[in-house]
């Protein structure tokens, strides 16, 4: 047998067990068991740490929540955000319960919701293989394995724009209008679920002009029915944007603008597999369909970075608004891609393998429960990061008094971002702290809540690099105070936990001798 006529036998039996794998996943019955499978294995891998303890931003989204549910839309002028999340977890609290467990399954919810609707997606847009590797990416990528055991509104933006990028392309380049009408609620749901969803809506107007001006009317239709919905609130999102904005972040660089989409997809390695199998898989024959995915993506990160370079507000964790046609692209690139995509596939599901979400986001519940002995009801209790009080107060609860270095709060479930920089700034260290220890009697004890200061790189934001400075510079002034004597330090030992926390804390219990 000739060398030419072995490799094309072996070609032909190559094909032949592909058309016999083809074959399978056309049965209807075969697709819903792998759907399913991949349903309750993600189910497994993304439930281990739904009791993990809050860290700042949980604690700040259980607080919100628990305002009247009417007036979770005005609480939120403080903090820069939109109220569907809150609102809908304020619901889900009231049913449900406000512990950890309970408020992650409502993140978990979202990211077992979107594995059968990205196979909806993959199938609708391309074909059932596609449908099947979209399943495949969305039950096992690390990004919604961390989110979907946290409360927060992530694991809600990856659903929403999974579902938008299937309605997009049916409602508008395809012109059904049945789903245009369901890309309204959609779109709406996003820019109310959190701001980034502006930067997917600018996003798709920009893939409509590129590759859809023949449905431009459609999209105009859509705008004007997202416009009217947005339309209360955007007297709120203009103040928000002069008062409160994010001092935490600091601008991108290109090198977080170029792996941004990486985000979703995994990391850096899995991005550059991801765009090697896409160079071989549909570069050269890109559909309108494709070319208008990969706008989305690329707008909606551009505009981000952009936007970002004036008035920072740029992190990783945003970028589940882009979630949905990263993946549908993803998928594609591997099917098209023949044997490429299916070492792509296998490698990539390598690095992925083994992630689980950890318990190390921050010891406050650990701390708080060590503390708590210590403290009385009216006691005093100081936070000198000002945005750990209401992951603090869900953890000691009601009956206390609170304070920041920005001086007493009046509402502790909820911090006040509005102009923050500027309002610790004028708050010095030394008369701030004598009025609020003015209000301690001699004889009792007051607690002081401190970050643990080891990473530069956390700590050099406008807001965080004063957090920094502030909180040394109260540390020292209650050294040096013959007046308080320190009774007690509680610090987590995190070799001994064996855990390495992202945002560490550490409790100081002092007594007032005079």
């Amino acid at each position: 047998m000739t060398t030419a006529r072995a490799g094309a036998l072996r070609s032909r039996a190559l094909r032949s067990r592909a058309a016999d794998w083809e074959r399978l996943f056309d049965r209807r019955g075969a697709v819903i068991v792998t759907v399913g499978a991949l349903t309750l294995l993600s189910l497994l891998l993304r439930s281990m740490h739904l009791n993990s303890g809050f860290w700042i931003d949980e604690g700040i989204s259980v607080g919100v929540a628990h305002h009247h549910w009417t007036s979770i839309p005005n609480v939120l002028r403080q903090d820069g955000s939109p109220p569907g999340y809150y609102m809908l977890l304020g619901l889900w609290i009231r049913v449900f319960g406000d512990s950890e467990a309970a408020t992650h399954t409502l993140s978990l919810i979202f990211v077992i919701a979107t594995i059968p609707l990205s196979y909806a997606t993959g199938k609708s847009l391309h074909d059932r293989r596609t449908g099947l590797v979209c399943a495949l990416l969305v039950a096992f990528t690390p990004y919604l394995t961390y989110y979907g055991q946290e409360t927060r509104m992530y694991a809600l933006e990856g659903f929403l724009s999974m579902f938008a990028t299937l309605a997009y392309v049916n409602g508008v380049l395809r012109e059904r209008r049945v789903w245009a009408a369901a890309l309204v609620p959609t779109l709406a749901l996003m820019v109310y679920a959190h701001n980034w969803g502006l930067f997917f809506c600018l996003a798709l107007l920009a893939a409509t002009l590129a590759y859809g001006r023949d449905h431009l009317r459609t999209f105009g239709v859509v705008t004007i029915g997202v416009a009217i919905l947005y339309l209360p609130w955007i007297p709120t999102v203009l103040s928000q944007a002069k008062h409160t904005g994010a001092p935490w972040s600091t601008v991108p660089s290109f090198h977080e603008l170029f792996t941004a989409a990486g985000t979703v997809l995994g990391g850096d390695a899995p991005l550059v597999a991801f765009v090697v199998t896409a160079a071989a898989g549909l570069v050269s024959s890109a559909r309108r369909l494709e070319r208008s995915l990969a706008a989305i993506v690329i707008v909606a990160v551009f505009s981000a970075w952009i936007v970002s370079q004036v008035s920072p507000a740029w992190t990783t964790r945003y970028f589940g608004v882009i979630l949905g046609p990263a993946v549908v692209l993803a998928a594609a690139a591997i099917v098209r891609a023949g044997r490429l995509g299916a070492v792509a596939l296998v490698a990539v599901l390598f690095l992925w393998w083994g992630y689980s979400v950890k318990d190390d986001k921050e010891n406050a519940r650990a701390i708080t429960a060590e503390v708590a002995q210590y403290i009385h009801p009216g006691e005093l209790v100081i936070s000198t990061h000002p945005e750990q009080v209401p992951v603090l107060r869900y953890y000691l609860g009601s009956g206390l008094r609170w304070a920041t270095t920005l001086g007493p709060v009046e509402d502790p479930q909820v911090f006040d971002w509005r102009d923050a920089v500027d309002r610790l700034t004028a708050a010095q260290p030394a008369p701030t702290l004598d009025s609020l220890l003015r209000t301690v009697p001699p004889g009792r004890e007051f607690v002081v809540v401190a970050p643990v200061f080891r990473d530069y790189r956390a700590w050099k934001a406008p807001w965080t690099r004063l957090v920094w400075r502030r909180s040394r510079a109260w540390t020292r002034l209650l050294e040096s105070n013959p007046r308080f004597h320190l009774e007690h330090h509680v610090v987590t030992d995190e070799i001994a936990v064996k855990h390495n926390y992202f945002k560490p804390v550490q409790a100081f219990v002092y007594r007032r001798l005079r």
